[in-house]
């Protein structure tokens, strides 16, 4: 497979949906003129043995890690790519990246948030080259909880671009046989050791806060050599190591959330705590499929007792995701603040600055807040205006993901008309019937008349589990044989019929 293979619906999708092709000249000029700014006038971290982990073929890195050991305790240095030190403000770059908001992804290509000579090149965290990056150095106790932490503008190198497969292998033989992993012997070998320590101990953390992770596998469309047509489609679920490497992310999020609010100023993410309502649902569920939660377990240690590798339990994955809201950016002046409750603290946007526009000027109010100044009425208009810049560029993230994954499903399914499919129910609606299907691996909505003769009604039982249509019963978790009769790409739709219930 080349790099040329393509669908051009995949263009198609991003031109429906306005997403910019390339940069405008003046745009492309300004970030070339940037690119060779001269670092001298920043404090040196070179000597740090800094490294980034990041999916295989990543070249936008936004981040580099560096642990060590001090006594029983950590001290940990998180470097992030200082996208301010290359972007002026009023500039046509910080212009066009208002209206791009985010770094969209397609399959086959990626739609930048800041030209690529920036963002895969002069500011990104590559290895074995000079970089301008804003340093987190933290202080973790025995228990991996930050007792302080600074922040400084400075000049990092990464050592080493790594990725998760690869560290992934080299802990798992480490684990075996101290030094035998193929990373070992490096100058930053026990930052690895120390990055599945530190993350297994602020996973106990998470849950001793009252935090949770879905761990739902997602859907995705990806390039593949031995298809047919180039892609496939799978269902990614993150490793251990992707789960460590956020934990970090996350700490720092926390630690520049509690600044602000000491500070009282800031940009904060937000996530209402779930409704109780959404949760007394959720529980009922559960006992209509015979699911262990015990009275006294809470919904984020209920989430963390399910495996979703077991079939219902990846059922019940789904719902839980249905009972929190979407979380949301607060700009906030004097007391206020914002609660994100799946970290179960306060936290904020900061370690994507390459492919997320605010944490750009989250970090520029950090760093002003700790050399101790105020932020200026413009960065403070800045942070007020961010929230529905960013809200329109998630929703546009959303309907691109959709769409793509949509038109592949009917495109990979089109030659497959007449054959039996066996479904998961894995959520029920008055409208249809959300099923999953191992191979290929879908998810989609069944619409109800799949189900329903003319004139008969759809009934959906209190505890959500259950769906009464006419005299037949569906279940959650039960699994349906579908064949399919048509896949249509150009409405990106696919037709089932039903065969066989449970």
């Amino acid at each position: 497979m080349t790099d040329s293979i393509s669908f051009p619906e995949f263009q198609q999708i991003r031109d429906i949906l306005k997403i910019p092709v390339g940069f405008d000249p003046s745009v492309q000029r300004e970030a070339e003129a940037l690119a060779d700014r001269d670092l001298s006038s920043l404090p040196n971290q070179q000597e740090i043995p800094f490294i980034t982990i990041d999916p295989p073929t990543s070249r936008d890195l936004d981040q580099a890690f560096f642990a060590t050991r001090q006594g029983e305790k950590y001290v940990v240095k998180y470097a992030i790519a200082d996208v301010g030190f290359f972007v002026e403000r009023g500039s046509v770059i910080e212009e066009e990246a208002w209206r791009r908001g985010l770094t969209m992804y397609s399959p086959d290509l990626k739609t930048p948030l800041y030209p690529a000579i920036l963002s895969e090149g002069a500011a990104s965290l590559l290895p074995q080259v000079a970089r301008p990056a804003i340093v987190f150095s933290f202080r973790l106790n025995t228990r991996a909880e930050v007792e302080s932490f600074t922040l400084e503008r400075t000049v990092i190198r990464s050592y080493a671009k790594l990725a998760y497969p690869d560290v992934s292998l080299h802990l798992d033989a480490e684990r075996e046989i101290t030094n035998s992993g193929s990373l070992a012997g490096n100058s930053w070998s026990e930052s690895l050791t120390l990055l599945e320590e530190i993350g297994r101990k602020r996973e106990q953390l998470e849950a001793e806060r009252g935090g949770v992770s879905l761990r739902i596998p997602a859907q995705q469309v990806e390039r593949w050599s031995t298809a047919l047509h180039g892609y496939r489609l799978a269902f990614e679920e993150a490793s251990a190591v992707e789960g460590w490497n956020a934990q970090i992310s996350l700490m720092t999020g926390m630690a520049a959330a509690q600044l602000m609010i000491e500070r009282g100023v800031g940009l904060l993410r937000a996530l209402e705590v779930p409704r109780p309502e959404r949760v007394q649902m959720l529980r009922l569920t559960a006992h209509a499929l015979q699911i262990s939660w015990p009275d006294e377990m809470t919904y984020p240690e209920f989430v963390r007792s399910l495996d979703p590798k077991q079939p219902l339990h990846a059922v019940m994955l789904h719902q839980a995701a249905r009972v929190t809201g979407g979380a949301r950016y607060v700009a906030f002046e004097g007391e206020g603040q914002a609660w994100h409750s799946a970290i179960a603290a306060p936290y904020a946007h900061v370690t994507a600055p390459l492919r997320r526009l605010a944490d750009r000027y989250v970090l520029d109010l950090l760093v002003e807040l700790t050399n101790g100044h105020r932020p200026s009425q413009e960065l403070m208009a800045t942070l007020y205006q961010l929230p529905p810049v960013m809200s329109e560029a998630d929703r546009l993230s959303r309907q691109l993901e959709s769409a793509i994954v949509d038109f592949a499903e009917a495109r990979l399914m089109q030659d497959r008309a007449g054959e039996i499919f066996n479904a998961m129910v894995i959520g029920l609606r008055q409208e249809g019937v959300v099923v999953q299907v191992t191979e290929p691996p879908l998810r989609t909505l069944i619409p109800i008349t799949v189900w329903r003769a003319q004139g008969e009604e759809a009934k959906l039982a209190s505890d959500g589990a259950t769906l009464m249509v006419g005299e037949q019963r569906l279940t959650l978790g039960e699994t349906v044989s579908l064949r399919l009769e048509a896949a249509n790409p150009k409405a990106r739709s696919l037709s089932f019929s039903l065969v066989q219930a449970a």
